[in-house]
C-alpha cells in the first residue's frame, strides 16, 4: 500500500507532461497558422525553460504556453515570478545569437483550454 500513492504521483506526473506537451504543439500549430516561424521548442537555459520561440517578420516571441482546464485560468497562470525568469531566459537565447540581436521582442501567452481553440495573447506583458 505504501508504494501506490507514489505510482499514482508518477502517472499524474506523466500524465500532466504528456498534455503539456500537447498543449505546445496546439500553441506552435496556432502561431503557425497566423504566420510565425517556430525557430525552437522547449529551450533550457540557465535562468529557465522557454516553452517556445516564434518569429514573424522583424519580431521574436517568446512564448510561455498555459494549459487549464479554463481559459481564464491559465490567464492567472503565469506568476511575476515566472515572467521574470523568462525575461533573463529570453535574454540568454539571444545573447548566444547575435544574429537575432536586431529583432524587436515580445513575450507572448497561448492559452489552452479542453474543447476551445488556443488563444494568443500577443505581448502578453513587458518586463
Amino acid at each position: 500500500m505504501r508504494g501506490r500513492p507514489a505510482r499514482d504521483r508518477a502517472a499524474r506526473g506523466r500524465a500532466a507532461h504528456e498534455a503539456g506537451l500537447r498543449a505546445e504543439a496546439l500553441a506552435a500549430l496556432v502561431l503557425r497558422l497566423k504566420g510565425y516561424r517556430i525557430l525552437a521548442r522547449r529551450i533550457r537555459t540557465r535562468a529557465g525553460e522557454i516553452d517556445l520561440i516564434a518569429r514573424r517578420g522583424r519580431t521574436i516571441a517568446f512564448v510561455e504556453v498555459k494549459a487549464r482546464s479554463g481559459l481564464d485560468g491559465a490567464a492567472e497562470a503565469l506568476l511575476a515570478r515566472q515572467r521574470a525568469r523568462l525575461v533573463r531566459a529570453a535574454e540568454l537565447f539571444v545573447a548566444g545569437r547575435p544574429a537575432l540581436s536586431g529583432l524587436d521582442m515580445r513575450f507572448d501567452m497561448v492559452l489552452v483550454a479542453p474543447r476551445r481553440w488556443p488563444r494568443h495573447l500577443a505581448d502578453a506583458w513587458r518586463p
